[in-house]
């Protein structure tokens, strides 16, 4: 009787598993062909360099055709790959399990919450019903206001963007702005990377008054063998695939002298070719890696994870006005992830973000 149950327990279980590797979902957003009413919201994903780790010939000036040609387009969002003050808050009330995550991703509000008075949570409620008329007049004074508020709400990248529509002799120490607090915003203006260089000043150059930041760096798979997890990873990315990206991506920095040639770099990084290259080399690499701890699994759960959470917050900041243009502008590495997500979203049509980069 026991090798009979035993038997059909193994019958049934070799059958779940065949079937669970063979079904097909009958429901595929990505197939339908019904039409939202009204404009779709386009999304444009722009994959991008982080500029900060790009050799010594980059000069901020490169971004220039970059800034033009996305302004141009007119976005009414703009999304990035940073964390939103609320996401760090939240975090903050587990320091020891965000500790890392905290210091590397998260904005210190200290000084700007002192000068403001206000908590991350006042100060995000107090910006978003100050900036409820998009349409209104807004003054230096209200400007500066404005720059203290998203600093004290953990949002850096937007308090730029008030900042930057202030003339230079507008931009003072008043309305709630300390000297330390106007030196930092002084600097933000010419820091190298991508949200300050690029999203900003088109956030400006068309009329928005703010960025959205979506990254989600708060995942968390419990504690594990940090040591034996870098191992399997190290030896997972040891292979040709890699390699090859590694070549170009430094043939392409090392370029950067030339004329035109960051948007040569932005064209190479936004390739179908890029992506592949990438995945290769990296998650699927990882998700082959044989470790007993399956941590190339794990890895490759943190990075859909992380990029579900980053499309979904896309997702909801386009629910705020149908029929709108977003702009995301992200890790290359992240590109391809997007694009297959909001590729199922039923309200979000893509746009070929290649024949924006060319000559």
């Amino acid at each position: 009787m026991v090798r009979i149950i035993v038997s059909f327990l193994a019958v049934w279980l070799q059958m779940t598993s065949l079937n669970a590797q063979s079904y097909e979902p009958s429901f595929r957003p990505d197939e339908l062909q019904d039409q939202p009413a009204g404009p779709q919201n386009q999304v444009v994903v722009l994959g991008t360099p982080h500029l900060s780790g790009l050799p010594e010939n980059f000069k901020p000036e490169m971004v220039n055709p970059v800034v033009d040609r996305f302004s141009d387009w007119k976005p009414e969002f703009i999304a990035v790959e940073d964390m939103s003050g609320l996401r760090c808050a939240a975090m903050k009330q587990m320091p020891t399990r965000f500790a890392s995550q905290i210091s590397r991703y998260c904005y210190d509000t200290t000084a700007a919450e002192a000068a403001s008075g206000l908590s991350v949570f006042e100060a995000v409620a107090e910006i978003q019903e100050r900036l409820e008329n998009l349409d209104a007049e807004r003054s230096p004074s209200e400007r500066r206001r404005n720059a203290l508020l998203f600093l004290a709400a953990g949002e850096p990248g937007s308090a730029l963007v008030q900042w930057l529509y202030l003339k230079e002799e507008e931009r003072i120490a008043t309305d709630g702005l300390t000297e330390e607090l106007v030196l930092e915003l002084e600097k933000s203006r010419t820091r190298v990377n991508e949200v300050n260089l690029i999203a900003a000043p088109i956030a400006m150059r068309a009329g928005l008054e703010r960025l959205w930041s979506v990254d989600a760096q708060d995942y968390y798979a419990g504690d594990g063998d940090e040591a034996a997890y870098a191992a399997a990873l190290t030896a997972a990315w040891d292979n040709p695939s890699v390699s090859e990206r590694l070549k170009r991506d430094r043939a392409l920095s090392l370029a950067l002298g030339e004329p035109g040639e960051l948007l040569a770099l932005y064209r190479a990084y936004n390739a179908p070719e890029y992506a592949s290259l990438a995945y290769a080399g990296d998650w699927g690499a990882a998700l082959t890696e044989p470790s007993s701890g399956r941590y190339g699994r794990k890895y490759v759960a943190y990075w859909e994870t992380r990029n579900l959470r980053m499309v979904a917050n896309m997702r909801e900041v386009l629910g705020r006005s149908p029929g709108s243009r977003m702009l995301s502008i992200v890790g290359a590495s992240h590109k391809a992830y997007y694009e297959a997500y909001l590729s199922q979203m039923r309200d979000v049509a893509l746009v070929d973000v290649v024949p924006m980069l060319t000559e």
